[in-house]
């Protein structure tokens, strides 16, 4: 909680440089990606695709909505989106059939008041969750997201920051099952979601957009600083952090479950700021 805090103090500071963008009407905050787009927890409503309101968009959007009171949310999230889906369509229903086309079709009916747009994808485009997918995940990625990227851009405008975002590793639960699994979690950090989140940094940063580092905020590839993890003794902190900001640790039958929890999705806000901040300070 100490850390958090921390956090949440960094970003607090944040605020006047976010907040310092001309207004004239409404201001737009344009929110779109997968599940964490949509704020999925196990707690949410399964008549909506268990969405609840506590995701980053929403926490990111109360701390940008304090430096601007004229901020609106707008939210295109799907669950289960992928980088295909994204531009296709077939998961869910939008009037101008696909979450890029109807992202792009807000963007220029509102361009010019649109003060910042973010994105999750790509965590679904791997049809399983070992080594042997990684390939196909990564050759959807690079032929999808820079097309996604490209067309946001066009409809956006040269000076509307679209910040992308790292993943965190569920995969680091595997850690409480013994020798076997604290194996396959330092796998899954140097050979699964490291490299994936590198590929993804890269291909932000090659469009010019801002990238949230979550992967950063989660500590993820820190097996070497030790905390106690209640219920399961010491553990390196990277996987204190998966099991206490997700439910990839809780038992059934809300876990495991790899959505953050809602103080998970505000770390993961907290970064969103941070980059935000970043961006508008000429950073990289």
């Amino acid at each position: 909680m100490l850390a958090l805090a921390m956090v949440g103090t960094t970003a607090a500071a944040s605020g006047p440089t976010l907040g310092s963008r001309d207004s004239h009407g409404t201001d737009y905050y344009l929110s779109l990606g997968d599940s964490l787009a949509a704020g999925v927890q196990p707690i949410g409503d399964p008549n909506d695709l268990y969405r609840t309101n506590a995701g980053y968009p929403d926490q990111l959007f109360a701390i940008e909505h304090w430096f601007d009171p004229s901020l609106e949310l707008v939210k295109f999230g799907c669950p289960g989106e992928t980088t295909t889906t994204m531009i296709d369509g077939g998961i869910c229903r939008y009037p101008a059939g696909s979450q890029l086309n109807e992202a792009i079709a807000f963007l220029r009916d509102h361009r010019s008041h649109v003060s910042f747009v973010t994105i999750d994808i790509g965590a679904n485009d791997f049809p399983c969750q070992t080594a042997d997918c990684v390939p196909a995940g990564v050759a959807s990625i690079e032929a999808n997201l820079p097309v996604i990227l490209a067309a946001l851009r066009t409809a956006a405008g040269p000076g509307v920051p679209i910040v992308g975002m790292t993943l965190y590793n569920p995969f680091l639960a595997a850690w409480l099952q013994g020798p076997a699994g604290q194996a396959y979690a330092r796998l899954s950090a140097a050979e699964l979601v490291g490299p994936v989140n590198g590929l993804l940094r890269g291909m932000f940063e090659a469009a010019g957009d801002p990238v949230a580092n979550i992967e950063a905020a989660f500590s993820s590839n820190d097996f070497d600083t030790l905390v106690s993890l209640p219920g399961f003794g010491t553990v390196p902190i990277n996987v204190a952090r998966i099991c206490t900001w997700t439910w990839v640790c809780a038992p059934p039958p809300l876990g495991p479950n790899n959505h953050p929890n809602a103080t998970g999705y505000r770390v993961i806000a907290i970064a969103f700021a941070i980059a935000l901040e970043r961006y508008e300070l000429g950073v990289h």
